[in-house]
């Protein structure tokens, strides 16, 4: 399609249509497994285009949400699983040394590829509606290299070794990113949750300072950047948050959201944010009508509000759960 980010964004505003965060789900109707999922990039396409059929009130479709392939490709090691999303598991880096010596990988010669393949699949037989791509965020993918409780020390303690780190991983997602759009994508879905963890002057110094420099990169009106963050500490930084200037904002369900729209500008998208474990694997039909009407009554009055999942669903959500979201979201929007 010849995607239009103002006219997307109006037509959002307009329908008030769910940007649900799902993917994973689509094993289901399929017979696959996540592991076969998250290694094929045909499996991968037709995971997404079973997601457009049976789901055609989304106002964008998305890739799947794996954020251990770039860890993956900067050599951590990854346990796979049939059900659950893929884990990156250990340390790569320990010192300095290690963080200068950390070689920036070619996205084309890793499991990255994968997910561009998939997405270029899904661009070329679907015009429809807008198809985004997701992606790690900087910080949280340098959390991972080196692990998550020590990047939170060494950001103190020795902030030069966090920032070598950090100009390579936004190197390459930036990257990334762009393989994605040369390859048909509308956008991407960068999930940043660490930095919901700090403080908001360190979301600013080793978050959004580059997180801005990839969107000026990636950014315009024909490819769109959505932030997620799901971190208890995001509501104090939405002022750093703001700064990146991406597309739309997409936050977790352990925010109150009225919270952020209170304080969040009318021209600002804001997605969130039913508990996608709660309601979706969890719940009955009822509970999530109950929550989507919750939902609409409660931040209805915001113009630049549309509902979502507070992160994404997980592979064994229930069907009937997720269809009755969508009746849920006709019957009281």
């Amino acid at each position: 399609m010849s995607y239009s980010y103002k006219e997307w964004k109006k037509h959002c505003l307009e329908t008030k249509e769910s940007f649900l965060v799902l993917s994973f789900p689509a094993v289901q109707k399929l017979n696959v497994n996540v592991e076969m999922a998250v290694k094929n990039a045909e499996v991968q396409s037709k995971m997404i285009e079973t997601i457009m059929e049976f789901c055609p009130k989304q106002a964008a479709y998305i890739g799947l949400m794996d954020l251990s392939v770039e860890a993956q490709a900067f050599g951590m090691e990854v346990q796979f699983s049939e059900r659950e999303v893929p884990n990156a598991k250990g340390v790569i880096v320990k010192s300095l040394e290690d963080a200068r010596a950390l070689q920036i990988p070619d996205v084309s010669k890793n499991r990255t590829q994968v997910y561009v393949d998939a997405i270029k699949l899904v661009a070329s037989r679907n015009k429809d509606k807008p198809i985004f791509a997701g992606t790690i965020g900087p910080f949280s993918l340098a959390g991972r290299l080196i692990d998550v409780s020590e990047i939170m020390i060494q950001a103190i303690m020795q902030p030069s070794l966090v920032h070598t780190v950090l100009e390579k991983v936004s190197t390459f997602i930036e990257q990334y990113i762009l393989a994605f759009k040369e390859a048909g994508a509308d956008g991407v879905i960068i999930a940043e949750p660490l930095a919901g963890l700090m403080s908001k002057e360190m979301v600013q110094t080793f978050s959004g300072n580059y997180l801005k420099k990839i969107i000026d990169k990636v950014q315009d009106d024909h490819f769109s950047v959505i932030y997620h963050n799901c971190g208890p500490s995001t509501v104090s930084s939405l002022e750093e948050i703001y700064s990146i200037q991406a597309h739309g904002y997409h936050f977790g369900n352990a925010i109150d959201l009225e919270d952020v729209l209170s304080k969040t500008s009318e021209d600002i998208l804001v997605f969130g944010n039913v508990d996608p474990v709660k309601y979706f694997c969890d719940a009955s039909k009822e509970e999530m009508d109950v929550k989507v009407k919750e939902l609409f009554e409660k931040l209805g009055k915001y113009p630049n509000w549309l509902i979502s999942s507070g992160c994404d669903i997980p592979s064994h959500a229930k069907w009937e759960n997720i269809e009755q979201y969508f009746k849920s979201i006709e019957k009281w929007r």
